[in-house]
């Protein structure tokens, strides 16, 4: 057990293959679930859609891991908040073109998701008072945030996770089962659906799947995904809100 968080402690120091597997796969699989946007007759990509999200909660969780107990301002955390707090106002345009949800897009679930796992990992007063209103607003904007306050407890749930793996994997497999259940799926999977049944088991299992991508050392190389990231979103976005007005 002390060798492997050892192993982990040390991948997740400099630049890690698994962590930019995990962007990569996070962002592929994003893209895959929004192709339904412009043509709904492809409903089966919200199957692999669940994966997205969750890996995403993975990749923050595992860049908070990052940091020692206590360095909650420093520029880096600043650039990190700023950046995905302006892009989920960028992303909000095209996004409120493209869908009819009525939710805020997932850059404000992961910028709340942000701010609760930093209260988890640096255990001040300043950033425990972070989490808990960030958490409030979760609360509060259950209905309209996407994935909704379990959503925002996830990049936490995945922290705690990396730091002590075994069973507390299951705690963000079940919080991303969860944030799947506010529509009739769970009905429809409790009837035996097929298609049910596979969207949830897909949003258990992502989770593990990073959790465990991210324990691994590979030996390829991996573009790496850095601040360009950050346009990817509302990048594709505003490519697929064009496509859907030209067909």
């Amino acid at each position: 057990m002390i060798a492997a968080h050892a192993f982990l402690r040390s991948s997740l120091e400099g630049r890690s293959s698994s962590l930019d597997l995990i962007k990569w796969l996070a962002m592929m699989t994003m893209v895959i679930d929004h192709l339904r946007l412009v043509w709904p007759e492809m409903s089966n990509l919200f199957i692999p859609g669940r994966l997205s999200f969750p890996l995403f909660c993975v990749a923050i969780a595992a860049n908070v891991a990052r940091s020692k107990p206590g360095e909650l301002l420093t520029p880096s955390n600043g650039r990190y908040l700023t950046l995905i707090l302006l892009f989920a106002v960028i992303s909000e345009v095209p996004y409120r073109y493209i869908s009819n949800s009525g939710s805020f897009n997932v850059l404000v679930t992961l910028a709340l998701g942000l701010l609760i796992a930093w209260g988890w990992q640096y255990r001040t007063l300043l950033s425990c008072v972070m989490a808990l209103i960030a958490a409030a607003i979760a609360y509060i904007l259950d209905d309209p945030l996407m994935y909704g306050l379990y959503g925002a407890l996830v990049p936490a749930a995945v922290l705690l996770a990396i730091k002590k793996p075994g069973v507390l994997w299951l705690l963000p497999a079940a919080l991303c089962l969860l944030i799947n259940t506010r529509s009739s799926i769970v009905a429809r999977a409790l009837d035996f659906e097929v298609y049910s049944l596979m969207a949830l088991s897909t949003a258990f299992v992502a989770p593990l799947i990073g959790l465990w991508l991210l324990r691994q050392s590979f030996t390829f190389k991996v573009w790496p995904v850095r601040q360009w990231g950050y346009w990817f979103y509302p990048g594709h976005l505003t490519l697929l809100l064009a496509l859907q007005r030209a067909i």
